[in-house]
């Protein structure tokens, strides 16, 4: 138990109740914080109030961890209860934030919680102790060894383990006693409506969090101490006696006991687990279970401000890997081709799948995946931070203290200096992927990893291969997900459209973005994309002077400089990006196919083209389509179509001209007011576009909408002189000119969901019609559409019950 502000310290009031906030020991029993704050509320004659909330804004947040942790909540939930304690629990979501935990430790006598050596648990203690005077202790809830009790870390597990010894003779083999529950249980008001989740269906709930959608639930590892405590007595009765003959061998999927998940949310004891395995004399997996698990946590303890950072490395170590940081790598790879697994090796790829795909990475297979990074990445920070990244994002025991443990190791920590030096390793101890692959049967550790994220997978049609299309069907692609996507244009992308005008000299071809012009990025979900993008060179930001005008032509303001991106050599490259995986390796795109209506039949959803052609059958069909177009696909056969219905969107007129005439404009691109144009913008001056200058014009909404059956040529002879007068020049001898109708372009006013869907039907719609109107909107429509069909296949929907008696509690009413 350790202090972080002691009540001699603290100028605070007696306070209402005793708070315990459980976050990373969700258990009701063998719980060393629920015991203290049981004594301090008896002690204190005070009620006991446990506190359970789950936050959109940890690290890495997403549909996996989510589901996880409200799968363990609801056990814990029930668990409490059938010890007499109520304990409200709070979703962060939509319409339901606020500083709800510093509202409650205000009011509060004490606050008790875990010791949680990373962040962010360390990162909220420290802005409570900043901005409450409640006396605040943690307790190690983790540990046999608690981290507070060592006044120093060791980084050699013989160090560690001579050290700690005989603690652990004494403490292992001990039982663990409850206190008894024999204080008043609060019962007064709270700043929010607490949630039970025994009957509450978790799917619903993940997505209205902003979280990152694209990372699917684990089906066959789902979160409570049930769960837990189930597959440690399996592991414990069948395979335990064969642990350490088997522990090495990847292609033994069971020959470990795949309990980290549970450990790191303390869903299962660690005092029991290292208690039985004890009482069977298993040496070699309590040397893992606490030797080296533990060592990472105590490690953790002492250095939380600098863990994710090159500093956590010994000197050793950061000397070397210094000296060879200019040593030449054979590839840096983007952000996005490692965290997809398609780097090329076989091996390392089919390790990421297990992350991407399972959540979890067999530990020897994770040390010579996290030995890679280094060569690489241009530099061996950039390698530590694309390897924590990584792991935290994909695996369930990321963040956690012993998986800091194991990168860090990677990068030489816990270990010695090897020689001969090598390149870009120097004295750090390499793994050689090769020799790994050939140490390993391939063939069948491909098996483990690519086996069904679930029990049953639909098959899925995406109607429209634009922005939220395309990133739906690659999202659930790369979960193993069967995806058939069809689009009536000769091309990918949608309104992230380019048109292409040959000329006799290929460097002279004309480029121009007739659709969206270009795109921001402020979501973290869709940044990090982005900056992948930008490395593979796919996208390249536009520094190009965008000003504002007036129907004169005069500047009148420069816009705030906001960061804007293009796709290199045409808008269309994002698209193509995305569209490419799935073309090439499995042919599941298919173009200048038009489907016009849906028949249901017993196995799901026929799709009919404009040729009479019949797809499928697909037990899911998503429309990425504007709403007025899918609308007309799913009239009757849906409820859905109440909400699409709500929005109407815009057209937009554009005009695309290139003449050699045009050059010299003092602007880039232009926000127009007072004028039928409302933007124009020299496309050849984006970058990766050469060529005679070249400009795309847009016309407003509202004359779009006044004008949106005229002809093109017509549409040329309203427009064009406006568009001279505002640059001021006159288009002379045009290279190519045309008009171009967008009939739906933009949402008036774009729904405040991410997504629709019909799991009844297995129906969806999305779009940047769906969550904003830009092109970032659309993409992070199509995770979420992809996230909503991956938590339907992955989550159990039916309420889980109780195993035991569970009355609902007169706090949840």
């Amino acid at each position: 138990m350790r202090w972080t502000r002691h009540p001699s310290d603290s100028c605070h009031g007696p306070g209402e109740f005793v708070l315990y906030w459980m976050h990373n020991a969700l258990r009701a029993n063998e719980n060393p914080a629920l015991d203290v704050a049981i004594c301090f509320a008896r002690q204190n004659g005070l009620p006991l109030l446990v506190y359970r909330g789950l936050s959109e804004d940890y690290p890495y947040a997403s549909d996996r961890y989510h589901a996880f942790m409200l799968q363990g909540h609801r056990d814990v939930q029930c668990e409490l209860q059938r010890r007499g304690i109520d304990s409200p629990f709070h979703l962060q979501r939509n319409g339901n934030r606020g500083p709800h935990l510093r509202d409650l430790v205000r009011r509060s006598a004490v606050l008790v919680t875990e010791e949680m050596p990373v962040h962010p648990l360390t990162g909220w203690i420290d802005r409570l102790h900043a901005k409450t005077k409640t006396p605040i202790v943690t307790v190690d809830c983790s540990c046999i060894v608690p981290a507070p009790t060592m006044d120093r870390c060791f980084t050699r597990a013989y160090e560690y383990r001579d050290a700690t010894k005989s603690e652990y003779e004494k403490r292992v083999g001990a039982p663990y006693h409850d206190e008894p529950v024999d204080c008043e249980i609060y019962d007064g008001p709270l700043p929010f409506q607490p949630l039970c989740l025994q009957d509450a269906c978790l799917a619903s709930l993940i997505a209205d969090c902003k979280i990152d959608h694209s990372i699917g639930p684990v089906a066959d590892t789902p979160g409570g101490s049930r769960h837990g405590y189930k597959r440690w007595d399996d592991f414990k009765t069948n395979r335990l006696k064969h642990y350490a003959a088997h522990r090495n061998d990847a292609t033994k999927h069971d020959g470990v006991s795949r309990l980290s998940a549970y450990l790191h949310f303390g869903m299962v004891s660690p005092f029991r687990i290292a208690r039985e395995a004890h009482a069977v004399n298993a040496e070699k997996f309590l040397d893992e279970l606490l030797i080296w698990r533990e060592m990472s946590f105590h490690f953790c303890f002492h250095h939380s401000d600098t863990i994710d950072t090159m500093e956590a490395l010994p000197e050793w170590a950061q000397q070397t890997l210094a000296e060879h940081c200019e040593d030449e790598r054979p590839v840096c790879y983007s952000w996005e081709t490692l965290a997809r697994g398609t780097t090329g090796y076989a091996f390392w790829d089919a390790c990421q799948r297990s992350l991407l795909k399972h959540g979890e990475l067999h530990n020897n297979t994770r040390m010579t995946w996290g030995k890679s990074f280094l060569s690489w990445a241009n530099t061996p920070a950039r390698a530590l931070q694309l390897t924590m990244d990584v792991n935290h994002r994909y695996a369930l025991d990321g963040r956690d203290p012993s998986s800091y443990g194991g990168v860090l190791w990677c990068y030489g920590q816990f270990d010695r200096p090897f020689e001969p030096e090598l390149e870009v390793f120097g004295k750090v101890r390499p793994r050689c992927l090769e020799d790994h692959a050939r140490r390993l049967d391939l063939d069948r550790y491909h098996n483990i990893v690519d086996r069904p994220i679930a029990a049953n997978l639909p098959r899925v049609a995406i109607i429209g291969a634009g922005m939220a299309g395309l990133a739906a069907a690659r999202t659930l692609r790369d979960h193993g997900i069967n995806v058939t996507v069809f689009d009536k244009s000769r091309g990918v992308g949608g309104r992230i459209a380019t048109r292409r005008v040959d000329q006799e000299d290929p460097g002279e071809a004309i480029t121009l973005d007739h659709g969206a012009q270009y795109f921001t990025a402020r979501d973290p979900r869709f940044c990090r994309h982005v900056n992948s993008w930008i490395h593979d060179q796919i996208v390249a930001p536009w520094l190009g002077k965008i000003v504002q005008i007036n129907s004169s032509g005069e500047i009148v303001s420069q816009p705030r400089r906001t960061p804007r991106y293009v796709g290199v050599p045409g808008m269309n490259a994002v698209a193509k990006h995305l569209a490419s995986d799935l073309t090439v390796q499995s042919g599941t795109v298919q173009l200048e196919t038009q489907i016009s209506r849906l028949e249901r039949v017993d196995d799901g959803w026929i799709l009919i083209d404009t040729s009479h052609v019949q797809h499928g059958p697909f037990e899911t069909v998503i429309c990425n389509c504007p709403p007025e177009q899918s609308a007309l696909l799913l009239a009757d056969h849906t409820d859905l179509m109440d909400q699409i219905a709500q929005v109407k969107m815009r057209p937009c007129w554009a005009i695309l001209v290139a003449s050699q005439s045009l050059d010299g404009v003092p602007f880039d691109g232009a926000f127009v007011d007072d004028s039928p144009i409302s933007w124009i913008a020299q496309n050849s001056n984006k970058p990766g576009r050469p060529g005679p200058p070249a400009w795309v014009i847009h016309a407003s909404a509202q004359w779009s909408e006044d004008n949106l059956d005229l002809a093109n040529d017509e549409v040329l002879e309203e427009l064009l002189p406006h568009f001279e007068n505002l640059i001021g020049k006159k288009i002379v001898d045009p290279i190519y000119l045309t008009a171009h109708r967008w009939r739906f372009a933009i949402p008036a006013e774009p729904l405040s969901k991410e997504c629709l869907w019909d799991h009844v039907n297995g129906l969806g719609a999305c779009g940047d019609w769906c969550g904003g109107p830009r092109v970032e909107g659309a993409f992070l429509s199509g995770m979420a559409m992809a996230g909503t069909l991956l938590r339907h296949v992955t989550i159990d929907r039916a309420p889980a019950t109780c195993v035991g008696p569970c009355t609902q509690p007169s706090l949840f009413n």
